[in-house]
């Protein structure tokens, strides 16, 4: 893995989901006034095929992936990746900045959805583990809180302990990019099997952007290990 990424993934995950690590530095964040030619181009493709561009089996894939205990991906609580979709097809398509706007076209391309975090905020020393009941976090500026019971997540350490900071649904306040960020790092969710397949072109695809389009002076992509006897999970 990258030298400065440690990301475990606990072994109680089953069936474990495949899992890209996106990581790049020297990038430009300036706000977005309009999408890069990427995703500009992107978006005309999704409009032109309509709801069919996220084909059932990929959307039901990747709800199976999240479907866990109390934890059901619907309504509010569906993926980002169709949040994503809704908005590409009614115009309503959010541009933050360049890493994000990054970060939300490789979602709506190949349907998968996907996190990314200030590396400044949230260091190299991930894990991925679902929440337990009574965990929750911020996730957008007027204070609102999702409930992460059961919810797959990616936890950052701090200091013996481990904190959430991001999901398939909607990620921590704590550790968004903003303008001035440099370095991110960023997850992408696929389910296993077949409609996990892409995971590579999306983490490439991704990776790409940011390369061209956001100016990073490194951007690389990764698969973690097979999961192994890690940290302690409780907390």
């Amino acid at each position: 893995m990258n030298d400065d990424i440690a990301f475990s993934i606990d072994p109680a995950i089953d069936p474990r989901p495949r899992i890209a690590i996106v990581r790049a530095d020297g990038i430009e964040t300036a706000r977005s006034e309009a999408a890069g030619p990427a995703l500009v181009s992107l978006i005309g493709r999704v409009r032109e095929a309509g709801e069919a561009w996220l084909r059932p089996e990929r959307k039901a894939a990747v709800r199976d992936m999240l479907r866990h205990g109390a934890y059901k991906p619907a309504g509010r609580s569906k993926p980002s990746s169709e949040y994503l979709l809704a908005a590409a097809l009614d115009g309503s398509f959010p541009f933050v900045n360049g890493p994000v706007d990054a970060n939300n076209a490789a979602s709506l391309a190949y349907g998968y959805p996907a996190s990314i975090f200030d590396f400044g905020i949230s260091g190299g020393e991930l894990l991925l583990k679902r929440g337990g009941a009574g965990d929750s976090y911020v996730f957008n500026p007027s204070g609102q809180e999702i409930d992460l019971e059961d919810l797959l997540c990616v936890w950052k350490k701090e200091g013996e302990d481990w904190r959430p900071i991001g999901n398939p649904v909607k990620d921590a306040m704590t550790t968004k990019v903003f303008e001035g960020c440099g370095s991110i790092v960023a997850v992408i969710y696929a389910p296993a099997g077949r409609e996990g397949s892409d995971l590579e072109a999306c983490a490439e695809f991704f990776a790409s952007i940011l390369r061209d389009e956001c100016g990073a002076t490194r951007s690389t992509w990764m698969l973690p290990p097979d999961p192994a006897p890690g940290p302690n999970l409780e907390g």
